[in-house]
């Protein structure tokens, strides 16, 4: 039985949709980093009971340490970005955590640079606070090995290909991880592929040149380099537009009735692709949260969404060559180049 409804939400669900394809589905993914995150700095000795945590978060991630927070009997203090809604705003509230949100910007940087700025003024002011770091620090990887586990007991691991949001780098990068690595005395690694999946405009990969003019995907890419994201884990990558993130959100309710976020609709379409192209691999796609904050601004608009039939990725040999609404490129496990590497 779970002793916090953090541990509940935290637990993903396992669909087969097909004989090779596989949804990974998460009611608030980001759960599962805050409680291992906040848990470890507590083992370790980083923090104490009562202590406050702080961060930086567009939303979810907010959610996620509010909930760790109550769990572990934390402080929780959040500087949040524009995007969060009121929804979120009521929930933290009545959980305890402060939420100091920025003014309204148009540009995503801007926002996510006075989130940064912000966050080092609270800290000369309370330097007794713990900064969580989401984007940099690797603790965050450390719930997804129990998880990587029950992948691989309940379809194994050789064969399989995971597709999914980069984002901070920490879901992705962690499954690939653990799923890669020896189990059992096994004599070699499993063979695991990993698909990430970009938005436009994404600096993580280098795609800051291309505009979406809809809504950046919020989430799973970023405007400024993450120190999580491991780039030489990723064999391939999906930069996929609003559009065409839309148009698999529908399918995927329509078709298997799972009513999923933004960027999953992205990375079923991602999944769908790279199944087709594999018919010897298993393929496996994160759905990160429920479709809930996306019911007015894609959902609404199920009847404008293009047949998937009628999309197909553009393939690239470098970002040169990126268009929308989709293009894909094999990364080959590559590093990081100079303007997605952290300072």
């Amino acid at each position: 039985m779970d002793q916090h409804i953090a541990e509940s939400i935290g637990r993903p669900d396992l669909i087969r949709l097909d004989d090779r394809l596989v949804c990974l589905r998460f009611e608030t993914m980001k759960v599962v980093s805050a409680l291992a995150a906040v848990r470890h700095l507590l083992d370790t000795g980083a923090v104490r009971r009562g202590d406050t945590l702080l961060d930086s978060s567009s939303g979810i991630y907010a959610y996620a340490l509010a909930l760790a927070c109550h769990r572990h009997g934390m402080r929780c203090h959040i500087v949040g970005s524009t995007t969060v809604d009121h929804t979120l705003r009521t929930q933290l509230a009545v959980l305890g955590a402060t939420l100091e949100q920025m003014e309204p910007c148009s540009d995503l940087k801007l926002d996510q640079k006075r989130r940064v700025e912000r966050i080092h003024e609270i800290l000369a002011e309370h330097p007794e606070y713990h900064w969580m770091r989401q984007y940099h620090d690797d603790i965050h990887y450390l719930g997804y090995r129990a998880i990587a586990h029950r992948i691989r007991q309940a379809i194994g691991a050789d064969g399989l290909t995971v597709v999914g949001g980069v984002g901070s780098g920490a879901s992705t990068g962690a499954l690939a991880r653990y799923l890669r690595e020896d189990s059992g005395g096994a004599v070699r690694p499993a063979d695991v592929e990993l698909v990430g999946v970009q938005p436009y405009g994404s600096v993580t990969f280098g795609a800051e040149h291309v505009a979406d003019p809809e809504i950046i995907i919020a989430g799973i890419g970023s405007s400024i380099p993450f120190g999580n994201v491991s780039h030489e884990l990723y064999d391939t990558l999906h930069w996929i537009s609003f559009d065409a993130a839309l148009a698999g959100s529908v399918d995927l309710l329509r078709r298997h009735a799972v009513f999923a976020g933004l960027s999953t609709g992205a990375g079923y379409l991602a999944a769908r692709h790279e199944r087709e192209r594999s018919p010897g691999r298993t393929v496996l796609f994160i759905a990160a949260d429920t479709g809930h904050r996306y019911v007015d601004t894609v959902y609404a608009r199920h009847r404008e969404a293009a047949p998937i039939a009628d999309l197909a990725p553009r393939e690239v040999a470098d970002q040169s060559g990126l268009a929308l609404p989709w293009s894909r490129m094999r990364w080959n496990r590559a590093p990081a180049a100079a303007p997605a590497m952290a300072p």
